[in-house]
């Protein structure tokens, strides 16, 4: 046996044997909106088996990936949630840190949506009209009517997440690259870059924050998850976005023209020696959580097709590892 092949083999078992006596409770870290569906996992799991309820700290989906790509043992974290996929220079830092086996699970799917206050009217934009209002390259306006006579006459203001966040990176691609080929004569080098002259407030990572601030500027729009919208119901609507409202048959459908995928990541050098990690998963990918009449759903998840929940759920039970290759295709 190579002598590399040894001390890993020495290092593989010292990290066992420090994390078996250092911790029994799963960690999990990552993006804000996969926390809730993790949350309710994780509660419906500390409820239902012996094992402690995982602890879930929402970092958002890049600042997730940094913390579990850190590395192995128990001062990092045994899974991360992402409102994106994982990007191939992560998987390869991943890899660098000595984090060589990961399992990705693809959950559902989430919409973003731009809603105001119940006590405001519904706001009707094209992605390119949105486009105009936020791109740090765009016209600049200050007032909706400024891009389109027929939008209101109100100042733009508009509460986001951060760089670190897995909705803003959906949000900037589906929203602000393909919005701006919508616009003739836009130029769309750096589309996706949005202004920082105070229109686009960034939130940080809290959505319950941006409700408060809705609630509290009623013309203001904030951008998160379809299923904090479907959560906060009382207290804000979506806007229509190319003429389609943000609702879940839409999602579902394909209708609704901003949807992205939801995953979660496992460590398998974690697997087997923090307990519990294995059945986790199997019930966050199980019928009963993430099934087309899964609790999940009532809380704003849109379902895989069942080809694509059969395919993940294998995933999850084979521990399959992720490849560089997977994410390019």
């Amino acid at each position: 046996m190579k002598a590399t092949n040894i001390f890993a083999l020495a290092a593989a078992g010292a990290i066992a044997a420090t994390a078996a006596t250092a911790r029994d409770q799963i960690q999990i870290v990552g993006s804000s909106t996969v926390f809730p569906f993790a949350t309710a996992v994780a509660e419906q799991f500390g409820n239902t088996t012996s094992f402690p309820t995982p602890i879930i700290e929402s970092t958002g989906s890049g600042g997730g990936f940094r913390l579990f790509c850190g590395g192995v043992g128990v001062e990092h974290p045994d899974m991360t949630n992402a409102s994106r996929r994982m990007k191939v220079s992560e998987l390869e830092t991943c890899f660098e840190n000595g984090v060589t086996e990961v399992t990705e699970s693809k959950i559902g799917f989430d919409g973003i949506v731009l809603a105001n206050s119940n006590a405001a009217p519904t706001y009707d934009l094209t992605i390119g009209q949105i486009w105009q209002a936020l791109a740090a390259d765009g016209p600049l306006p200050t007032m909706w009517n400024e891009i389109d006579p027929s939008l209101p006459a109100v100042a733009i203001e508009v509460f986001g997440p951060p760089p670190s966040s897995g909705t803003r990176d959906a949000f900037e691609e589906l929203i602000m690259e393909e919005g701006c080929e919508t616009v003739p004569g836009a130029n769309c080098e750096n589309s996706a870059h949005i202004r920082e002259d105070g229109i686009y407030v960034d939130a940080g990572e809290n959505d319950n924050l941006i409700v408060s601030r809705l609630t509290a500027n009623p013309q203001a729009l904030g951008i998160f998850g379809f299923s904090f919208l479907d959560q906060n119901s009382d207290a804000i609507h979506g806007s229509l976005i190319n003429g389609v409202e943000p609702t879940f048959e839409a999602i579902l459908e394909g209708d609704y023209p901003v949807s992205r995928s939801l995953y979660y990541y496992i460590k398998k050098a974690h697997v087997g020696v923090v307990p519990g990690i294995e059945e986790y998963a199997a019930e966050f990918a199980s019928e009963e959580a993430a099934g087309e009449d899964g609790y999940l759903i009532d809380r704003g998840l849109i379902p895989l097709s069942e080809e694509g929940f059969a395919i993940n759920q294998a995933n999850v039970s084979d521990l399959v590892n992720l490849t560089i290759e997977d994410l390019q295709k």
